[in-house]
Order: structure tokens, then sequence, then C-alpha cells
């Protein structure tokens, strides 16, 4: 198969990649971080979260990023839903796409959100009817696609199910996540092989961690299987709070001076984006998790 001539990166950095931070960052310095991306030419960024400060603290103040940041026409700026509250405070704040998650792996799915797979679907219901009524679109993450910190393995077979009952509720897209970074580009080959024979290709994505120093490959092998949507973090930032041991997602950077080398467009530019992943990194105390940011700048 031909490789896409254009992919759609879905930057999670200020949502996935900051929720997982020990220290406080200002609502001003999240505000600067969207902006910044705005500024490079990415056209999808997952904003914040709707989510009790409880559970995950640095999503406080989600709705006043969402009222301080600069929106431009073309972009989408989305926010994680994860309950029918979420949803309506995500409404409240102005937000025009949600996502919601579930797991691959019934461990992971009690250890992250406390129910089941099957419960953890049906909590979505009354999400996906209000965003139908509200005409908000929702995006479906599935996480563990590959391997769960307690299960081990994950087979294909697992996330196929999963991935169409999403999409039967409603959502547009759902984007498959090797949450621990264990996928190799074989099994995500035939990850996209199961998954794509249920749902079609075009309504599915990857979000890979880089644990294993596997993303970029993992990557390239979803661009065989005809996948051209992707998720990916400035500076690499984030891993997953629930999953120990779990490095950041793939460094927005890193992924877009790989397909800049392969002539795929995006319409982000790379300059811009390793200096918004600088920027936060500074604010962080700690140098970019990008290795073209750090070359570039001869770290």
């Amino acid at each position: 198969m031909s490789l896409p001539t254009h992919v759609r990166l879905v930057e999670v950095g200020p949502r996935d990649g900051l929720q997982n931070e020990a220290q406080p960052i200002s609502v001003t310095d999240k505000v600067r971080l969207v902006d910044d991306l705005t500024d490079a030419g990415v056209a999808y960024i997952e904003v914040g979260s709707f989510v009790s400060p409880k559970w995950v603290p640095q999503m406080a103040g989600s709705a006043e990023v969402f009222a301080h940041i600069r929106q431009q026409p073309g972009i989408t700026y989305a926010a994680l839903a994860p309950n029918l509250r979420g949803f309506e405070d995500a409404l409240a704040a102005g937000v025009k796409e949600v996502a919601v998650f579930a797991a691959a792996s019934e461990a992971f799915s009690q250890r992250n959100i406390n129910c089941s797979i099957s419960d953890s679907l049906q909590r979505f219901v009354p999400i996906m009817d209000a965003a139908r009524q509200h005409g908000v679109r929702v995006r479906g993450y599935i996480s563990c696609v590959l391997g769960c910190p307690y299960e081990g393995q994950v087979s294909a077979e697992q996330v196929a199910p999963i991935a169409r009952e999403l999409r039967d509720m409603g959502c547009y897209e759902v984007s498959l996540g090797d949450t621990i970074g264990t996928g190799t580009p074989g099994a995500t080959r035939r990850l996209f092989e199961v998954v794509g024979a249920q749902v079609p290709r075009a309504e599915l994505a990857g979000h890979f961690h880089d644990t294993y120093g596997q993303a970029l490959a993992n990557v390239y092998a979803s661009l065989l299987e005809g996948i051209n949507v992707f998720d990916s973090s400035v500076a690499g930032l984030g891993g997953c709070p629930y999953a120990k041991g779990a490095s950041g997602n793939v460094a927005s950077e890193d992924l877009l001076y790989m397909l800049q080398g392969l002539g795929i467009e995006t319409g982000i530019d790379l300059d811009r984006l390793i200096a918004a992943g600088q920027r936060i990194s500074a604010v962080l105390g700690r140098t970019s998790g990008a290795r073209v940011a750090r070359a570039r700048s001869g770290q």
C-alpha cells in the first residue's frame, strides 16, 4: 500500500501531556502552550479535560483555559469529557468536540475508571445522546491496545469489537492507543488489519507511546496500513498516571520530522513547533523530550 499524502496530527500535549506532571502549571502557561501550537499550524489541539480535579489535579481550570486561548477558524480545540457532568461542563465552556476513553483490557479499565469495559461504554450513551442534541462531535480512544501493565499482551481481537461499538455509538473516529509502548510494527499492522475489518481505516487513528523506542516505527507501520491520523505530544510530554513506567507519547516534533522526510504534508511549521515545545519544557524545568528539538539546539 502506498503512503498517504497528507496526515492529520492530533496534538495531545496540553491535556495528555500535562495531566501527569507533579508540579502545578498555571492557566497562563497552558494558554500560551495552546496559542503557540495554534501559531505553529496545528489543526487539532486537545486543550484540556473536564474531569474531577480530585482525580487529575493538573486539569483543573480547563474552562478558564478555553476562555482565554486565541481560537482560530479551521482549528479544532477539543477536550476529554469522561462522563455526562464533564460533557456539560465542556459544553458550557464552548467546546465543540469532546473525547471519551475506553480500554481494551478489563484490568486497566477497573484500575483506571473503576468499572468494566462494558459498563464504561454504557456510561458514554448519555454523552453521545447529549452530543448529538448539541451538535458536538465525539472522538473515541481505546487504551492498552497492544499491551496492558496488568494483563500483559492484548490481542487485536479484544480491540476490534470495542472500536466497532464506539463507532456504532457515534464516535466519528477511534484512536487506538499503545498506552505502555510495548507494541512493535508487526503487531501494529495486525492490529489495524483486524480492527480495520470492522471499522473503516479512514475512521481510525494511532496513538503511540515511546516507552520501548518503537513509536515512530509503529507510526510507519500504521501508514503502510493506510492510517493517516496520529496523536502526538509536543516535547514528548506525558505518560499515563495509571500505567506505571509508561513514558511519554511520541514527540510531535519527531513525528513531524519523519513525516516531512517522507514527503507527507501536515500543514505544521517544524521550527515553531520546536519553539512551542522548548517553551513549555522551560516552564517544567527540563529540556524538551523531542530528539529533533535537542539535536537542533545542540543539547
